[in-house]
């Protein structure tokens, strides 16, 4: 038989499902296919059995499929298991379920429809963004150099073009599930502001923890 692995995407109707994965047991069939009236019984060991013109007499492997159990004393032909999965719909579908939208203050105060996609952050394409603040005040340099730690360990972004808060929406859709913007206080203290995409919960940590930080946050 076979089972079929399912999402409901939201464009289809109510009730309706679309088959991601299809799962056929498909019993002894396929090896004992390759066996049986492919061997020539007689012969030990055993051989393909060939034609007039010495060529194998049947399209199968040839070979005995069969497994002996040390723990039961019987031998047996292992029954298959076929998975069949279309990447492109397991796409879509972790797409469709991530995606969200919600209201949050826009810079002014007023409320304004964030769309966002909530990956797990490890299947985020983007671990983390980094921003300065302004592109003046040596934050932009302090942002590169957050950046070049934080590369080699994760795919990161960089962007200081616009206001703070279109980066933060433009990396909310994409699924970065973590930004680092460095500000004035960063010029101060040697803290960066780290912003959660599901919570929005801002907190500072030092400059030179960014890398600790993120491991830990999307779990090592």
């Amino acid at each position: 038989g076979t089972a079929d692995i399912e999402y409901a995407f939201p464009f289809l109707a109510e009730g309706e499902f679309g088959e991601l994965e299809g799962v056929a047991h498909r019993g002894d069939f396929d090896l004992r296919s390759h066996m049986e009236g492919k061997l020539d019984p007689a012969s030990r060991p055993l051989e393909v059995e060939k034609d007039e013109n010495g060529q194998p007499r049947y399209r199968g492997s040839g070979r005995d499929l069969s497994y002996f159990d040390d723990e039961t004393k019987e031998r047996f032909i292992p029954h298959v298991i076929e998975p069949s999965a279309g990447a492109d719909r397991a796409t879509l579908a972790f797409l469709c379920e991530a995606y969200r939208e919600d209201e949050v203050p826009d810079d002014k105060g007023n409320p304004t429809k964030r769309t966002y996609l909530k990956f797990h952050p490890r299947l985020a394409p983007y671990k983390a963004a980094v921003f300065p603040l302004v592109r003046k005040d040596g934050m932009p340099e302090v942002a590169k150099e957050i950046y070049a730690a934080l590369k080699p360990r994760f795919n990161v972004f960089y962007d200081e073009k616009s206001a703070v808060g279109r980066r933060y929406r433009r990396q909310d859709e994409i699924g970065t599930p973590y930004c680092i913007t460095i500000d004035g206080q960063t010029l101060e203290d040697g803290t960066v502001t780290v912003r959660d995409r599901d919570t929005l919960e801002q907190w500072r940590i030092k400059k030179e923890d960014c890398v600790a930080e993120i491991e830990r946050l999307i779990g090592g």
